[in-house]
């Protein structure tokens, strides 16, 4: 059960240090320029002490379709995130971004652990402080943090293409509080078409996170892109382009 909650406080396991700074136009993301491998600093993150031989890494790649370069994610009973560390100053912070999915996961049910799959999400990193953890869950996140070089992140907002959930749904994961997720779009919303999102990310940590952070956002630390069916065993396809963070 330990080891179970352990592998999920890292849903979404997003670097804490700082990589890039902010270009001169105020963003701070670097785009999906070329056909191939995601540029750096995007790098592709499992969960602590994830290997290929223990499970799956959720394939990404840069590819053109509809006219567009654009992020390809597809997982085939996988788990994995595409990471990109930032150092965010700026007292705001608008995502925005374009997605798409063309195959979602069969009998993804957010609500369930054995059903904590999704086809495509973007999610962003907070610094919360570890104190303001409840104790169980800081437990699990030094034990994490003793699995991998990866700094494990104390708070994540998820933006999610969930299968069986109204859009505008809110809940935490099914493993773990750590991350909070929020239901942009769904099966209902029609596969294969562009969708665009434009969210505050701050307001949406007040939302999800206000029980340990009243009134107060800390600093983002990195976005990720991600997808994953290891718990469902089944398989997805989406993209994502034109992702950006602005003040």
């Amino acid at each position: 059960m330990i080891e179970t909650s352990l592998a999920r406080i890292a849903t979404c396991a997003l670097l804490a240090t700082a990589a890039s700074a902010m270009a001169a136009d105020g963003a701070a993301l670097t785009p999906f320029k070329e056909a191939g491998s995601p540029p750096a600093p995007w790098h592709v993150v499992g969960l602590p002490g994830q290997t290929p031989q223990s499970k799956p890494f959720t394939q990404f790649s840069v590819v053109e379709i509809d006219g567009r370069k654009a992020l390809r994610v597809e997982a085939v009973q996988s788990f994995g995130n595409l990471v990109h560390p930032l150092k965010w100053t700026a007292p705001t912070a608008v995502l925005a971004w374009q997605w798409r999915v063309d195959e979602p996961v069969p009998n993804a049910d957010l609500r369930v652990k054995q059903g904590d799959d999704t086809a495509l999400k973007v999610c962003v990193s907070f610094d919360l402080p570890i104190d303001q953890v409840p104790f169980l869950e800081r437990q699990l996140l030094k034990v994490g943090q003793s699995k991998t070089d990866e700094p494990v992140s104390t708070a994540n907002v998820c933006y999610v293409w969930g299968a069986k959930l109204p859009i505008g749904t809110m809940l935490d994961n099914a493993f773990s509080r750590r991350t909070r997720y929020i239901v942009l779009q769904s099966e209902s919303s029609g596969l294969k078409q562009w969708k665009t999102e434009r969210r505050d990310v701050n307001a949406d940590f007040e939302k999800l996170f206000s029980d340990e952070s009243p009134g107060k956002v800390p600093a983002v630390t990195a976005v990720g892109i991600g997808a994953d069916s290891d718990n469902t065993k089944g398989h997805s396809l989406g993209y994502v382009a034109d992702i950006v963070l602005k003040p």
